[in-house]
């Protein structure tokens, strides 16, 4: 295999494109920015028309999806790698689903409404609890068949509660309130749900970037990388560090804006090609890669309906074709 640089490949073009994206959705909405004034404002205390817009409405909602999209795109290129399954993302290890029950259940009992960043906190606090139960379900020292498995019951049991959730609901309003923010918002999220957000992601992140080495091993087979030492099993194995880095990473994201679905499947398959076929390498451009395809969705819903379409509908409606169609490219090839 021919060795390339972290930013080699396509990842150049992908950061450049999320900076072009990122300054354009700084820029331009329903009032123009200008944006390096506005920054100055921000930066100098002034509360300036354009410092408020900016800091309040549009610096939120773009490092949301920079660092949202970019979590979704590394869980899913892991996982993906791990299970040596193209169709993995993080709603198999059902860390999504346990996330939003606690969201949702925080909001069903009003402590949301009474405490802001109650919501958020109890979405992290689901994630974890989730993974707690992974862990215990499946144990440490579980091969990845088991651990889907286990992933698999969690997220059925998550999605009944969450129904259960929904049906109980006493208002219809509530219920729609409920079931808006579950198809993923960047809508009127603040620097505080970034501050709340960005601790987990980081650190999950840096769990899910140092398995790199560990995913190339197991590219030539479980006996191999054991023997290479490059796969270690245990409470401190690879596939503990890998769970709980999504657990960390999307449990954060989740936890502030919802669940958003098929990044994870989506960026990962897109460029998996242009890396060489080789898991480490594909990790940073799927982190840009979920970062421009975040930018991208959200400035779709504002374009089609603004705060009624959530950016959660618009992954899906891009994502399930590209589902389908690996789904069929799966069965031809297995034919």
């Amino acid at each position: 295999m021919r060795t390339r640089g972290i930013l080699s490949g396509p990842t150049p073009w992908l950061v450049l494109a999320v900076v072009l994206c990122g300054g354009a959705a700084l820029a331009h909405g329903d009032v123009s920015l200008h944006v390096g004034q506005a920054v100055a404002d921000l930066w100098a205390g002034r509360r300036s028309a354009g410092a408020i817009i900016l800091g309040e409405l549009r610096l939120p909602r773009l490092l949301l999806a920079v660092f949202v999209g970019g979590t979704l795109g590394v869980s899913g290129a892991v996982l993906q790698a791990y299970f040596r399954n193209p169709l993995a993302d993080s709603g198999v290890l059902g860390i999504s689903g346990g996330g939003a029950l606690g969201a949702v259940l925080v909001y069903y009992t009003g402590l949301s409404a009474r405490v802001p960043l109650a919501m958020p906190g109890a979405g992290l606090l689901g994630a974890l609890g989730a993974t707690a139960s992974l862990l215990a379900l499946s144990g440490v020292r579980a091969g990845p068949g088991l651990l889907v498995l286990a992933g698999a019951a969690l997220s059925s049991l998550f999605a009944s509660l969450l129904a259960l959730t929904l049906n109980l609901v006493p208002s219809p309003y509530a219920a729609y309130e409920v079931m808006h923010w579950l198809m993923g918002s960047l809508t009127d999220r603040t620097l505080h749900d970034v501050a709340i957000a960005a601790p987990g992601i980081a650190l999950g992140l840096a769990l899910l970037f140092a398995s790199g080495p560990a995913l190339d091993a197991l590219t030539l087979g479980d006996e191999v990388a054991t023997s290479m030492g490059a796969v270690r099993s245990g409470p401190f194995g690879t596939q503990t560090r890998i769970v709980l880095g999504v657990a960390l990473s999307v449990g954060s994201a989740v936890a502030v804006t919802g669940t958003i679905g098929f990044v994870g499947l989506m960026v990962p398959h897109l460029l998996r090609a242009q890396t060489g076929n080789v898991p480490s390498r594909l990790l940073v451009p799927s982190f840009f890669g979920g970062a421009l395809l975040l930018l991208i969705a959200d400035w779709l819903t504002r374009l089609i309906g603004g705060a009624t379409v959530q950016i959660g509908v618009v992954t899906a409606l891009v994502g399930a074709p590209v589902f389908l169609w690996q789904v069929l490219r799966l069965r031809r090839s297995a034919l």
